[in-house]
């Protein structure tokens, strides 16, 4: 019996320690899987994907443009502790991006083990880097990408809220606290940001964190840049730990880095186009008389020269004048002239005023474009480099984008008249009109053909090509609100279709929003009663069952 006890007790021994370590892998996985969640939640975009990217787009970062940087005397004195906010500022054009991405590679090359570094690109064509929310929540993935333990600080509240902690009314302020005790963790911080003036929401509270910031801990140092923007300069000017650096002001070492830009250009280009010794002289000569010291002028003549037969260059490069606002001026000209001006010109219209960047399928939905372009992507992207050198395509996502944020502002201020005949709200509901149409032909029932009810959104894998590219985040912003009218109808037959679509997009959220938006429009429009009932009713029902429609789809 006492050996039967015992078996009995050493099996009862070996089941516990079984169970024990099954709980324990249950929950190790159990809090990985909410860490990835958080992770998820959290971001935005990835800082470091967004910098290769734009270096990308830029032809590369060539080394000698920005070294002169490292050894500037105010910099220095910036990085011997004398001050904890570098401040760069200066106009359009004359490489500030191309310069911080320099920076961070070099700190990141030197720095040691207890140092941290995260920083974040703003970019105001695109809604999900153009916030300061949209800053703070890059700051803090990266640092957490880098340093998981720090995750625990944003696991704390993330818990509480889930994923509207990062969107609500009150995220700014929850997302001061996770990142100021994340800083105060650290024992050395470089926080990098480029353009401040592409930061379209929430500068001035950004401004107000980054000085106060600055002026709280020494363990912490900022770099900043912008453009020479009163908004910008009056509160940095008087930052008690800022330490400014002006590219106008150091017009020498600017020179010199804008010559090896040029250098570096020109002799691409002669391999590339064939130039013979004289060409290849006569063009860097016009370009190093020119330039004015603007990186981006430099950028965009050689794009002009790529597209140039070699025979034709130096004709070509001397009618291209000088300045910014110049070039983009005989650039709309040239768009004009040519046989395809009017679809050019909605093209550039349509850039100008949408939402975020669109892709060559969204375009197809947001343009009139001849029945001969349908799918035809390479044809769409012709059409798309005879835009001058305003806009370019993004290989990799097949995104359209702006060359730079001052072609859109040359676009929506210089050459108005121009681009927008009607004005700018005829475009608008011009672009409301089409891509409501694309909905119209889109959006079904299971568009996906899954057929398995309640499955979870997690598990779908998106078609190729999925049919949802047409009409990809399209939202209710203008039209026909009477009854039987456009929004009516919609509300009373595709409202169901379009709530599964954004489910699959995982976009929910922002259907929440451009139905609070169409609420608030008929209420001040003071429309039809029967279609206020409706889009009452439909913002009820989203958000009732927003959980529901983010997780599975409908049965």
């Amino acid at each position: 019996m006492a050996a039967i006890a015992s078996q009995r007790a050493s099996n009862y021994g070996i089941q516990l320690e079984q169970n024990h370590g099954n709980i324990t892998a249950n929950f190790v996985q159990s809090q990985s899987l909410l860490n990835q969640e958080c992770l998820r939640d959290l971001r935005t975009t990835n800082p470091y994907d967004d910098k290769n990217r734009i270096q990308a787009t830029n032809g590369g970062l060539l080394k000698d443009s920005y070294r002169w940087i490292l050894e500037n005397g105010q910099f220095k004195q910036w990085q011997n502790d004398q001050g904890t906010l570098l401040w760069i500022r200066g106009d359009p054009g004359k490489g500030k991006t191309m310069l911080l991405c320099g920076i961070i590679d070099e700190m990141t090359s030197a720095a040691e083990e207890d140092t941290s570094i995260s920083f974040f690109f703003c970019q105001a064509t695109d809604p999900r880097i153009n916030t300061a929310t949209a800053v703070l929540r890059g700051l803090i993935y990266y640092l957490v990408l880098k340093k998981p333990a720090l995750l625990s600080h944003v696991r704390a509240k993330h818990e509480q809220s889930g994923k509207r902690l990062f969107d609500d009314i009150n995220s700014w302020n929850a997302l001061t606290d996770i990142l100021t005790d994340i800083l105060n963790e650290l024992t050395c911080t470089y926080l990098l940001i480029d353009a401040l003036d592409e930061c379209t929401t929430g500068l001035a509270s950004l401004i107000d964190f980054i000085v106060r910031q600055s002026a709280a801990s020494q363990c912490v140092k900022w770099v900043v840049t912008s453009r020479n923007w009163p908004e910008i300069c009056e509160p940095l000017r008087v930052a008690t730990e800022v330490t400014p650096i002006s590219l106008e002001l150091n017009e020498t070492s600017v020179s010199e880095a804008v010559k090896c830009f040029i250098q570096h250009k020109v002799d691409q280009l002669a391999v590339l186009k064939k130039y013979n010794d004289e060409t290849r002289h006569e063009i860097s000569q016009y370009l190093l008389s020119y330039s004015q010291d603007t990186f981006l002028w430099v950028s965009l003549v050689c794009h002009e020269l790529g597209r140039t037969p070699r025979w034709r260059a130096l004709e070509r490069v001397k009618g291209l004048p000088p300045g910014l606002n110049a070039l983009y001026g005989r650039m709309m000209e040239q768009v004009q002239k040519s046989d395809d001006a009017e679809l050019c010109k909605q093209m550039l219209a349509t850039m100008s005023i949408v939402y975020r960047p669109i892709t060559l399928d969204e375009l197809q939905s947001c343009v009139e474009l001849p029945q001969v372009f349908t799918g035809d992507f390479e044809a769409i992207a012709e059409i798309i480099a005879l835009c001058g050198s305003f806009l370019a395509l993004q290989k990799d996502t097949n995104a359209i984008v702006f060359v730079h944020q001052s072609a859109k502002d040359f676009l929506l201020k210089t050459a108005f008249s121009q681009v927008f005949p009607r004005g700018l709200e005829a475009e608008h509901h011009n672009i409301f009109l089409l891509c409501f149409k694309a909905m119209e032909n889109t959006l079904r029932r299971d568009i996906f053909d899954i057929k398995l009810p309640s499955l979870s959104i997690q598990a779908v894998q998106t078609p190729t090509p999925s049919p949802l590219a047409p009409a990809d985040r399209t939202i209710i912003a203008s039209g026909d609100f009477e009854e039987n009218g456009r929004i009516d109808k919609f509300l009373r037959h595709m409202y169901l279709y379009w709530l599964e679509a954004l489910s699959l997009l995982g976009t929910i959220s922002e259907g929440i929003f451009a139905i609070l938006e169409l609420d608030a429009l008929l209420l001040r429009m003071n429309r039809s009663a029967e279609v206020i009932r409706r889009a009452h009713d439909a913002l009820r029902f989203v958000q009732y069952f927003k959980h529901a429609i983010e997780s599975l789809l409908a049965a």
